[in-house]
């Protein structure tokens, strides 16, 4: 049986909704990039809320937060115009490491002993500080710092969320306090002067961390108070790229020690009675 067609005219009542965007951005800004990077690259679910994955949100950077000597730390707006719904728009905290030109990493061969690398031709270029081995660094470093910050996340440590990686980019949760103006970035450590009782709250949440890193065989390896911040009540851990393997490095308990002593010693300073190596024999009870 043959069946006719015609052609209808469009039911006026049926109309698409949809906003043009203008593919011409200003100087710092950018099409989120969300979708552009691998699944892999993406932050371990489950994803917090604030988490913005629309197609349609831009990337704004606000300005630099801090400088280091391997990267550079930015504040980033991800947000779909016109909107500031919950998963819609968010600052996070974009850490880039820096060009050829400036890139320093500071002990790097003593670090990332215990690390292996898939291409001969890389490590070779590493060892000769060339070039192409200083791009293969910035690569590595940003990669550790990713792959350390969704392992310590993992495990249920006080770790900004990782957001994404896209090459030397790391999008990362901001670490926030409310204070007279507002949102600000919560302070280091070493900038505070908490009462005993937070003190002592402060060591034992440290100490736990730390035990709980040593019990996965992994030692942060640079770990002072200027690189944990006060997030309130709470401590959060940072700078993560040169985590370090307890046993395959074999400078893994002198790292140890060091970050022992680091922080003992400004807790001291603070009036809390610790001793760095109280702190390493107990945290050793947990590594074997």
């Amino acid at each position: 049986m043959s069946q006719d067609f015609t052609q209808h005219e469009l039911d006026p009542s049926f109309v698409f909704d949809f906003e043009a965007y203008d593919d011409d951005l200003p100087d710092g800004q950018r099409w989120s990039t969300w979708l552009s990077v691998e699944p892999l690259c993406r932050g371990p679910q489950p994803r917090p809320d604030w988490v913005v994955t629309s197609q349609a949100a831009l990337d704004t950077d606000l300005g630099i937060l801090k400088t280091g000597k391997e990267a550079d730390a930015f504040l980033l707006e991800r947000a779909v115009p016109g909107s500031e719904a919950l998963g819609e728009s968010v600052v996070m905290v974009a850490k880039r490491y820096r060009s050829t030109d400036h890139r320093n990493f500071h002990r790097a061969a003593s670090y990332t002993e215990g690390r292996s690398m898939k291409r001969s031709r890389d490590e070779r270029a590493l060892k000769r500080n060339s070039t192409w081995g200083r791009i293969v660094a910035a690569g590595e470093w940003a990669i550790s710092e990713w792959d350390a910050l969704k392992r310590c996340h993992e495990l249920g440590l006080p770790v900004p969320y990782p957001v994404q990686i896209d090459g030397t980019e790391i999008l990362m949760e901001w670490i926030t306090v409310e204070g007279e103006d507002g949102t600000q970035t919560a302070p280091r450590l070493a900038q505070t002067r908490p009462d005993p009782v937070l003190l002592a709250s402060y060591f034992d949440q440290l100490r736990d961390a730390m035990a709980t890193m040593v019990q996965d065989g992994i030692v942060h390896g640079d770990l002072s108070p200027y690189n944990v911040l006060a997030a309130g009540e709470r401590l959060v851990i940072i700078d993560l790229p040169q985590i370090v393997d307890l046993v395959g490095n074999t400078n893994g308990m002198d790292f140890l020690l060091r970050d022992c002593t680091n922080m003992c010693t400004w807790f001291r300073a603070r009036g809390l009675d610790v001793d760095e190596h109280d702190l390493f024999g107990d945290l050793m009870a947990h590594a074997f």
